[in-house]
């Protein structure tokens, strides 16, 4: 019974439970294969179709209830709640497209699509926040590798439901009310934070590298697997056995926690090792010897202290401040020094959602993520539209593409810049801005049309795109706590509805309009020219596609505005690295040296 409660106990473990969790999670993915089955059954058009993907945007992106529950619920009543909004959401919707319920006028629908989809903002918040504190020195990894998952979800759901091929069309809404329901709740028990994990061991690197073997396999795999089924009349046999190798990918993680506690060879002392425990003027900590805690005298360090300790090695400098530390709370017990407390937590330290808020650090990070995330979904939103303006037929190549580079970004966004903070103790919102460079020249290349760039640039924007979501959490952890996370974590993802509803909303749409209303008066104009009077018979064919926008026209000056922001995005990122390296430097300082 040992081995196995240390199995069901092992982090790892939970790990894996939260890779298939987010694997089904990413609900709101499948709405382009989900709203074509809706069209046509309730005979909507497309106005009414648009207004139930705002619905879909806003149920994946509010979890301010489920960031909040997670301070008070345990995680499987999270992750319970969020797999009944799901089935309840999307199988009252298959049962009105299916035709065993009556039709609902379109607010409700909308309202059903909103509690479905929002489902996944609890299975996200409960993933995270329990990986999160499992790990708390991988915490780009985590985030990276959970979030990409998240984003590869819908690729994974539509292979399944390409096996499954029944001949009714709203079986996929079948297929989504009822599988991700059902993996998370046959793991909602495994997914939670773990105690008596706070260990540096060495087969940490070892399995991190393993899953990450998992996840590039995987992305090649899918990406083989969709380029074949989109170019080539593959037989049922033949996708099946596509599908079961998927689920086999999806296993293999498993063998971490399994090879970690099975293993014949007993842990060695030096894997046992605790993390160093924590000094007494690291942030947070109460001292047990005298009545002022670290915390209270804290500020006086920052007023007395030189500036160049700031400079030194982690080494040094440690004991510089433990030094002058030593002396203020020397002289505090004597009364030669008035001890000033410091109102609320400083950043390294655990914040509520409200004190996060009146921090200019918070604000730095949210505005970086509206504007580089905001601007990298909104040419996810429109690459149909913009495939087709540049004349490709077929712009399936580029969604399937994109996703598997947002995937890659989530991935690699994580990895890098944990090596960042941890070997080199510096800013992880470093990385932030290098993913906001790279969505800036991605924004370029598409503006540019050039031939092929279509191809670079869904690299760019689906690798900078997919980077913002790894590295933007694990920053907000570092430096506003674990504590609330997930009511942090859940306010910035506000930030890529809004971001969007600025670009696409409010840009890219009435630009695309203008052109396309341009061109309509120059076909219309050259219509009624008496030199093509024979040609007066194709007007009405002419006059279906006045609101089709055709040329790199369509999306330039959009595009060019977004590389724009993107360029203030990384200012923004930077103000924010300048203002967070002696935190960082107290986090991370003590493991370089």
């Amino acid at each position: 019974m040992g081995r196995f409660g240390g199995f069901f106990n092992n982090r790892w473990l939970v790990f894996v439970g939260a890779i298939w969790v987010q694997a089904c999670a990413g609900i709101g993915y499948v709405f382009g294969s989900i709203s074509p089955v809706i069209k046509s059954s309730l005979k909507y058009n497309q106005r009414q179709i648009a207004s139930l993907g705002v619905a879909k945007d806003l149920g994946d992106s509010i979890g301010f209830v489920a960031g909040s529950l997670s301070e008070y619920l345990p995680m499987w009543a999270l992750l319970f709640i969020g797999a009944i909004q799901n089935f309840v959401g999307y199988g009252l919707i298959w049962l009105i497209v299916s035709g065993r319920m009556p039709e609902l006028p379109l607010w409700a629908m909308c309202i059903l699509v909103f509690i479905g989809t929002n489902g996944e903002t609890y299975f996200n918040t409960a993933a995270l926040v329990s990986c999160v504190q499992n790990f708390p020195k991988n915490r780009g990894p985590v985030v990276g590798i959970l979030k990409g998952f998240a984003g590869l979800s819908g690729a994974i759901l539509t292979q399944i439901y390409a096996m499954i091929q029944v001949p009714d069309q709203a079986a996929i809404i079948f297929m989504v009310a009822v599988g991700p329901a059902m993996v998370v709740i046959a793991v909602m028990f495994i997914v939670r934070p773990v105690g008596g994990h706070r260990q540096a061991r060495q087969s940490d690197d070892s399995s991190f590298m393993f899953v990450y073997s998992v996840c590039l396999l995987l992305a090649a795999y899918l990406m083989g697997v969709m380029l074949l089924q989109d170019l080539i009349d593959l037989s049922h046999t033949v996708i099946i056995i596509f599908t079961v190798v998927l689920f086999f990918l999806l296993v293999v993680p498993i063998i971490i926690p399994l090879y970690l506690t099975f293993r014949s060879d007993p842990r060695s002392p030096l894997e046992e090792n605790l993390l160093p425990e924590p000094q007494k003027l690291e942030l947070g900590k109460s001292s047990q010897s005298g009545t002022e805690s670290p915390d209270v005298i804290f500020s006086e360090i920052e007023d007395e202290k030189p500036q160049e300790v700031d400079l030194l090695p982690a080494n040094e400098r440690q004991k510089r401040i433990a030094h002058l530390q030593a002396r203020l709370a020397q002289a505090a017990a004597v009364g030669a020094v008035r001890v000033k407390r410091r109102k609320g937590p400083r950043r390294g330290e655990n914040f509520t959602l409200m004190q996060a808020l009146i921090k200019a650090d918070f604000w730095l990070l949210f505005l970086s993520l509206l504007l580089g995330s905001g601007s990298g979904l909104t040419v996810i939103d429109n690459l149909g539209q913009m495939s087709q303006s540049l004349g490709y037929d077929n712009p399936r190549i580029f969604v399937s593409m994109i996703s598997i580079w947002n995937f890659l970004g989530r991935i690699g966004g994580g990895y890098f810049s944990e090596v960042i903070v941890r070997d080199y103790a510096y800013p992880r919102p470093v990385a932030l801005a290098v993913a906001e460079i790279v969505l800036a020249i991605g924004h370029f290349f598409f503006a540019m049309a050039w031939p092929g760039t279509m191809y670079v640039g869904t690299l760019l924007i689906g690798l900078g795109y997919g980077a913002h979501w790894a590295i933007a959490p694990a920053a907000a952890s570092e430096l506003f706590g674990l504590k609330n996370f997930g009511a942090l974590y859940n306010f910035l993802t506000v930030a890529n509805p809004a971001g969007s509803l600025v670009f696409s909303g409010l840009i890219a749409s009435r630009i695309y309009d203008n052109e396309a209303e341009k061109q309509s008066h120059m076909h219309n104009s050259l219509l009624s020219s008496p030199l093509l009077f024979g040609k007066m018979l194709d007007k009405p064919r002419l006059v279906e596609e006045t609101l089709k926008c055709e040329g790199s026209v369509c999306f330039f000056l959009t595009l060019m505005i977004m590389s724009a922001f993107n360029i203030i995005a990384v200012a923004l990122s930077m103000i924010l690295v300048y203002r967070t390296k002696v935190v960082y430097a107290s986090l991370y300082g003590k493991s370089r040296s």
